[in-house]
């Protein structure tokens, strides 16, 4: 699979352990950026992540900021992208398994090292479960999505 990675200048210290991990589970890295802690806009950070999954160029993406908040509001606002904030595994792959997330979004100046890489293989490893309760919940989503 092929995993979008951005990053702004505060997820920017966890850039290469979050590359790391995307590789070490198995999958291609679709490297946006930054590649510096020169200070770059998260909005910008997520929008590219975002037009991959978005164009096909990636099935999944990882966006870091120093929250992962705003990377998340950001990218949410973008059809087709589901966007989760997770400082945990259980998110992680719960967001996928139930609500179809196709976007994680850390906080580098929330999480360490190993907490990152570890939250970020739960992510990649998780599977969209499709039962009828989770389909039911996601297509309401899009429905919302779609009427605005």
């Amino acid at each position: 699979m092929i995993v979008a990675f951005a990053c702004d200048h505060a997820g920017f210290p966890l850039r290469e352990a979050v590359i790391d991990a995307i590789r070490e589970a198995g999958h291609q890295v679709l490297d946006l950026g930054t590649d510096s802690l020169i200070p770059v806009d998260y909005p910008d950070m997520a929008e590219k992540a975002g037009k991959a999954l978005q164009s096909g160029q990636a099935a999944r993406a990882v966006v870091l900021c120093g929250s992962g908040v705003g990377a998340c509001i950001a990218a949410n606002k973008m059809r087709g992208v589901y966007a989760g904030l997770c400082h945990d595994t259980y998110s992680a792959h719960q967001g996928v398994e139930h609500d179809n997330m196709n976007m994680l979004c850390l906080g580098g100046r929330i999480i360490g090292v190993e907490l990152a890489r570890e939250i970020v293989k739960s992510f990649l490893k998780a599977e969209y479960s499709g039962e009828e309760r989770h389909a039911r919940r996601v297509e309401k989503i899009k429905k919302i999505e779609n009427s605005q």
